[in-house]
């Protein structure tokens, strides 16, 4: 396979993981069910757009983020592999993540008029755990092609969760909420898996010569 379209593959898999539109789903009908079919898709729209402003922001500004706090990019995928195992967890057991959005912001979101940004956009699709992915990619993203490859998964994450948010109601009917649940766990299956991932690179690039100990090469 191509290596860029190999790259952008991946990236879009990771992506996509974390931001999971499908869990979405049952809170967006929660806030939006009453509204207007073209309401609904116009909150859809504000919420995948914020969702892909936010996190092309953070793949951007990866390296200055890393500069301006001195933090090494083993150090973050450590942190971030932890992180991204916390969400997956719950995603295993079905249960919304604390770390994208608690009951008190869903609670809050309830009463507001315009809810695509908060929580829909931020925690929600955009939160801590995907920030730390679109970070963790662009600091493994060597060259001018992978950076557009990550840039070109994002964007392509956020078209797919602009489509499910938008035929949530359909989505709703066709899988119910079990289903629903089930394609969460299959997500955290495969976020678990990267986030182990992440943590054993992380460590693979900072201590490198522990590693090569444990092969008996030193």
């Amino acid at each position: 396979m191509n290596p860029f379209l190999s790259h952008t593959l991946i990236c879009f898999g990771s992506v996509f993981s974390i931001v999971d539109p499908f869990a979405a789903v049952p809170i967006f009908l929660a806030l939006v069910g009453q509204q207007t079919q073209a309401a609904q898709n116009g909150i859809a729209l504000r919420a995948s757009l914020t969702c892909f402003a936010v996190l092309t922001a953070f793949a951007a500004a990866g390296s200055l983020i890393f500069t301006f706090f001195g933090i090494t990019i083993p150090a973050f995928k450590v942190a971030g592999g932890i992180l991204l195992f916390g969400v997956a967890f719950d995603m295993l057991r079905a249960k919304p993540s604390a770390t994208k959005t608690t009951q008190e912001e869903r609670s809050e979101a309830e009463s507001k008029d315009d809810i695509a940004l908060i929580p829909m956009g931020i925690p929600l699709l955009s939160g801590p755990g995907a920030m730390a992915t679109a970070t963790v990619l662009a600091g493994k993203s060597h060259g001018f092609e992978e950076r557009v490859g990550l840039h070109l998964a994002i964007a392509g994450v956020s078209l797919v969760t602009l489509v499910v948010l938008r035929s949530s109601g359909l989505m709703a009917r066709l899988f119910g909420r079990t289903g629903l649940n089930v394609i969460g766990r299959v997500m955290g299956l495969i976020l678990a898996a990267l986030a182990i991932q992440f943590v054993m690179d992380g460590v693979r690039e900072a201590l490198p010569g522990l590693v090569s100990a444990a092969r008996g090469e030193v």
